[in-house]
């Protein structure tokens, strides 16, 4: 019994000097991935890396890890015009088996999955904001996005007719989607203003807009959007997306 009880001691003892050892392990890797992160996409800011699954050090024996979750705050897309990016805020990426070298230098996952999210402000920069002729003597503009509720958004558009500006501001419920890189609001109605009849590819001109957004992390892409309370939410997908290298 005495020598049970010793044996028993022992394997607690190797047990929890395993479970500190691969602890620090992965709290070393998830530095590592998030530094390389960090000058592979040339962020801001350290990204959050975790690890997932254990034991860890297993994984590495094998030279793959099953699950790796990823958190960009404020994340700067290209837009595709003149330099100018558009912020992403909370983009989370979960990667499935992420190969990787033994430095670390290099880090790829099989697939990914995730979630961002673009506010209406931040949006809103797309939008015609300027007024613009939509015909004679009739002048609009987008002056605010926000959320129309069943997944819909509100675009805001002020008019001026014959240089009088309507006394209220015409509310249009539209649709948001994705394609390719590129998200694009169109509306579901268009609206009067002032009672003068418009064209519609002048009046779209106006109320219907898009953006494109190029550049995602280790070449993940948008996959659905739909509108929600404080801005646009986004699903991005990818395979064989780069972590690092």
């Amino acid at each position: 019994m005495r020598a049970l009880r010793i044996l028993l001691i022992v394997v607690v003892i190797l047990g929890g000097l395993f479970v500190i050892a691969d602890r620090v392990a992965v709290n070393f890797a998830e530095g590592e991935v998030a530094d390389r992160l960090k000058t592979t996409e040339s962020l801001a800011t350290t990204p959050d890396v975790s690890i997932k699954g254990f034991p860890f050090l297993t994984q590495v024996a094998g030279g793959e890890l099953d699950d790796v979750q990823v958190g960009i705050q404020d994340y700067e897309a290209d837009t595709g015009t003149g330099g100018e990016k558009i912020r992403i805020d909370d983009l989370n990426a979960n990667m499935k088996g992420v190969a990787f070298s033994g430095d670390y230098s290099s880090a790829t996952a099989a697939t990914a999955t995730g979630t961002a999210s673009i506010t209406y402000d931040e949006l809103l920069k797309t939008a015609k904001s300027e007024p613009t002729e939509v015909a004679p003597g009739v002048t609009a503009n987008v002056v605010g996005l926000s959320d129309g509720g069943n997944g819909k958004i509100k675009v805001t558009v002020e008019a001026t007719v014959l240089g009088t500006k309507l006394p209220e501001p015409v509310d249009v419920l539209s649709t948001v989607t994705a394609k390719g890189n590129t998200v694009r609001v169109h509306a579901d109605n268009l609206p009067s203003f002032g009672g003068v009849d418009l064209a519609e590819g002048r009046v779209r001109a106006i109320t219907d807009f898009e953006q494109k957004i190029d550049g995602l992390p280790g070449g993940i892409q948008l996959d659905k959007v739909q509108a929600a309370k404080s801005g646009v939410e986004i699903t991005v997908t990818g395979s064989n997306v780069k972590l690092a290298g």
